[in-house]
């Protein structure tokens, strides 16, 4: 059986008489891709900020291969070896694609190793053409390529994505759909999105949240055809 890399027990957050997660048991496995949907309120994000260390859960656990790694900090997390990327941009506009990649691996590596690591991730995200752009130059899409590098620059065996694809075109959406795609081969992937035409081009299941809840958890069609999910999740125009 493929290792368990992130489950949470019993995951509980409370905002005064709000709970905005509530008793969510999840299970992810080495090499998948995972997309947690839902409508605004559901508690998706909520839930990514308790497992990221943004958020202190108010209750229940949290685990990555094996270790309990409840309320850490969001630095703890990641030097366990797990990529982030919140909504908030982690970008220095004043450098070029390659200098934030470059600063990104030098965290973890030596200069000369960071140098290479910083060409191998360029490669592998096809940033060759905007590598010595500065990033206050590029577009929304670009930049959002470019956090990803940063991510990948650590190596990660868990990447956690919090909506990449806000914003984007649908030729960048095409673009980082391959991306994530590509992250797979060597990393466990969570994504919280809203983009549906994101969602079907790169997720084989889903998780729905509703109201706090797991209220679903299946193949992305099945997830999509269900009754209950569309009027929920998309409303019952879909």
């Amino acid at each position: 059986m493929a290792e368990i890399v992130l489950e949470t027990v019993g995951l509980t957050m409370r905002f005064g008489g709000v709970v905005a997660a509530d008793n969510v048991d999840f299970k992810l496995k080495a090499g998948e891709l995972r997309c947690l949907i839902g409508p605004n309120g559901a508690g998706k994000s909520t839930f990514f900020k308790c497992v990221t260390g943004l958020l202190a859960p108010t209750g229940g656990q949290v685990f990555m291969r094996g270790h309990e790694t409840t309320g850490w900090n969001p630095h703890q997390v990641a030097a366990l070896g797990v990529g982030i990327k919140t909504q908030v941009p982690n970008l220095m506009d004043g450098l070029d694609v390659y200098e934030n990649i470059w600063m990104a691996a030098r965290r973890f590596l030596p200069m000369q190793d960071a140098m290479r690591k910083a060409s191998e991730v360029i490669e592998r995200l096809a940033l060759g053409p905007i590598a010595r752009t500065e990033l206050g130059r590029l577009a929304h899409g670009e930049r959002q390529r470019v956090e990803l590098g940063l991510v990948v620059a650590a190596d990660p065996w868990l990447v956690l994505l919090d909506e990449p694809a806000a914003g984007m075109s649908a030729d960048d959406v095409e673009r980082m759909s391959a991306i994530i795609r590509e992250m797979t081969r060597t990393a466990a992937v969570v994504i919280v999105e809203h983009d549906m035409q994101f969602i079907r081009s790169i997720a084989s299941t889903v998780t729905v949240f509703h109201q706090g809840t797991v209220l679903m958890e299946d193949n992305v069609d099945r997830v999509m055809a269900d009754p209950t999910v569309r009027n929920v999740y998309l409303g019952k125009k879909a």
